[in-house]
């Protein structure tokens, strides 16, 4: 099958039978190869899990071999919001496409993303109407609280994690998004990862790896 999204996919072994996926969210200018590295350690602990990486549904305005989920050249809150928006609805296009392939269930999948990959996964967890498996985050934030709340009509639980030293994506928004989230009573694990900065250290990569299969339940 053609998903609507262009996707790095990383399958099991042959002849394993997919129990589990984690849908990988790439960061703006990224794409899915990017994220996609994630899954050369990952994928070894979670052997009936299929990894879906895809490209963003926008080519990224300020690098054109990239791609975005939203655009950011305008620093105009409104703006951010709603094109934010429009990518939701085309990932969970993307989501009901990998339903039906693969024959899954929400509660068999793990939404992941880096940066921008991270705001999209949390808004995606908080309105899917039923419960994901779980969200594992980078270094993300949540994109305009008052709208999310208006729209949560769910309450998948979630690991967030941010480096202390990050100059993109300021690490307030995690302690944010905690406070959030525990108001609105969605179980939530924080980790400030020290003297790290905007990227997905080896700590934090080994950190929710063990969050994934604690929650796939794997051995």
């Amino acid at each position: 099958m053609t998903f609507c999204l262009k996707t790095t996919i990383i399958r099991p072994e042959k002849d394993v039978s997919i129990k589990n996926a984690v849908i990988l969210l790439h960061g703006y200018g990224g794409d899915g190869k990017d994220i996609s590295m994630l899954t050369l350690n990952w994928k070894r602990f979670l052997p009936d899990t299929i990894f879906l990486c895809p490209n963003g549904h926008e080519k990224c305005v300020i690098n054109p071999t990239g791609y975005q989920w939203f655009d950011l050249t305008r620093d105009d809150p409104e703006y951010i919001l709603d094109h934010s928006k429009k990518a939701e609805i085309k990932l969970k296009q993307f989501i009901e496409e990998i339903k039906n392939e693969y024959g899954l269930k929400n509660s068999q999948i793990c939404l992941s993303g880096f940066s921008q990959g991270c705001m999209m996964s949390i808004n995606l967890g908080l309105t899917s109407g039923e419960n994901y498996n779980c969200i594992v985050g980078f270094s993300g934030k949540i994109i305009n609280q008052d709208d999310l709340i208006k729209r949560k009509t769910s309450s998948t639980k979630m690991l967030l994690m941010h480096g202390d030293k990050d100059e993109v994506v300021s690490p307030t928004f995690l302690l944010e998004a905690k406070d959030f989230l525990i108001r609105n009573d969605v179980e939530a694990e924080t980790n400030m990862i020290k003297n790290c900065d905007h990227h997905i250290p080896v700590k934090a990569s080994s950190i929710a790896l063990n969050y994934i299969k604690n929650n796939f339940q794997i051995l």
